[in-house]
């Protein structure tokens, strides 16, 4: 059996356009949320999302803890809250400029392209990933171009 170096897998999966978004939920100190591009609707009936959480991200027990999450979809333009969101600054120091409101518990950054809250259904080991499926209970939608990840960049 043939088997392709992890390196290799990345540039090929890298040839896949993704939408960039901001995973967001709340914690007993405030707001947290991580990038994240491996996002997707997962079932219309019942309406569930799915996001994969890196196993080291400190977004994921917090999203364990609480059960609620959003997604928050980056516009064209809002790089710099994708890179922001990727780094390991604390949590506190991410979310100190960024203009946001909490629609039911769930923190949702102002002025991007759509958002979709959900209740967190089942968390599922995948590798060094989590998989996580959400029960969607809100979803809005804004006006604009969305922020793309296509072969190791934004676009």
């Amino acid at each position: 059996m043939r088997t392709v170096a992890p390196e290799r897998f990345r540039a090929v999966m890298g040839h896949f356009a993704t939408g960039v978004t901001v995973v967001t939920a709340t914690s007993a100190n405030g707001p947290v949320g991580m990038t994240a591009n491996a996002v997707c609707s997962l079932s219309l009936d019942p309406l569930l999302l799915l996001v994969c959480f890196d196993n080291g991200a400190r977004t994921l027990p917090v999203v364990a803890e609480g059960e609620r999450f959003g997604v928050n979809v980056l516009a064209k333009g809002q790089e710099p809250l994708a890179r922001l969101f990727a780094s390991k600054a604390p949590e506190d120091q991410k979310f100190a400029e960024v203009p946001h409101s909490v629609h039911d518990g769930i923190p949702v950054i102002e002025g991007v392209l759509a958002w979709v809250g959900c209740t967190l259904q089942e968390l599922i080991p995948g590798g060094d990933h989590t998989i996580g499926i959400g029960t969607v209970t809100a979803a809005e939608a804004g006006t604009g171009e969305p922020l793309i990840w296509y072969r190791g960049g934004y676009g």
